[in-house]
């Protein structure tokens, strides 16, 4: 069904560009087709699609797409647009979805990232990625991180954020600490540890990724089961946290977590 979009929705649609109100409303934005193929691919439900007049005319192949039968489509003017958008030079299509996180972890994994203290929006995202490219698609939040939905994690994810369990702990301490007690292991990286090569870990595992700025906590280290680093060969003081990710997971994944013997 296709219609106008109204005033009061205008509203209530730019405001999710901020925090506090996707918060309020349990909404959240998807801009570009891109990442709105991989929401309509996923378990979270889009709710509206907004569109500008001269996208749905160019585009009208995608609008046919059998997933977006049942999902409202609101043409909005290229003036209100700008109001929604959090780009610069937007496409011409918004999704309007809800808020899932939590609602799928599986408790019955046994491969858990944890992540402390990601602040950085794009640095998040890209580990999101990365998890979903390598397999580990459940992944613990402390309260520090950015916010999953918002625009700059969710583009770097390039929806990967839809294809992987998200939870966010009230406690990452907390949490880590019943995760030891149902018998996994806590792993942490960080710049001084032991060779990620060398380290053999138990089956039921967290890793452990933390703000590169300030390396993990203190209530983090003391939970640990082991510190891991990566090998320095060359030159460069460190590694940015995201690419660190990539490297220690493709480790992981090749290895498939070899029971310690």
């Amino acid at each position: 069904m296709k219609r106008n979009i109204t005033q009061s929705e205008i509203k209530l649609f730019a405001s999710l560009l901020q925090k506090k109100y996707r918060k309020q409303h349990s909404l959240f934005l998807v801009e570009g087709s891109k990442l709105i193929e991989e929401v309509l691919k996923s378990r979270y439900t889009t709710k509206k699609i907004l569109t500008t007049e001269l996208y749905f005319s160019k585009y009208k192949s995608f609008f046919d797409l059998k997933k977006l039968d049942e999902i409202e489509t609101l043409i909005v003017k290229e003036k209100d647009f700008l109001k929604i958008s959090d780009t610069k030079n937007p496409q011409g299509i918004i999704g309007v979805c809800e808020f899932e996180t939590g609602k799928f972890f599986d408790v019955q994994t046994n491969r858990i990232i944890g992540l402390e203290n990601i602040s950085d929006p794009g640095n998040l995202g890209t580990i999101i990625r990365n998890c979903n490219w390598f397999g580990f698609d459940n992944i613990i939040l402390s309260e520090q991180c950015a916010e999953v939905f918002s625009p700059k994690v969710l583009r770097a994810s390039m929806g990967s954020v839809f294809h992987v369990n998200i939870s966010m702990a009230n406690s990452f301490i907390e949490r880590m600490k019943e995760l030891k007690l149902d018998g996994f292991k806590i792993y942490v990286a960080d710049m001084k540890g032991e060779n990620l090569y060398d380290k053999r870990m138990n089956v039921k595992s967290v890793l452990v990724l933390c703000n590169e700025a300030n390396g993990p906590s203190k209530e983090i280290r003391e939970l640990a089961d082991g510190i891991i680093t990566i090998p320095k060969y060359g030159q460069a003081e460190s590694l940015n946290v995201a690419s660190a990710s990539a490297v220690i997971l493709s480790h992981l994944a090749k290895i498939k977590l070899v029971k310690k013997t």
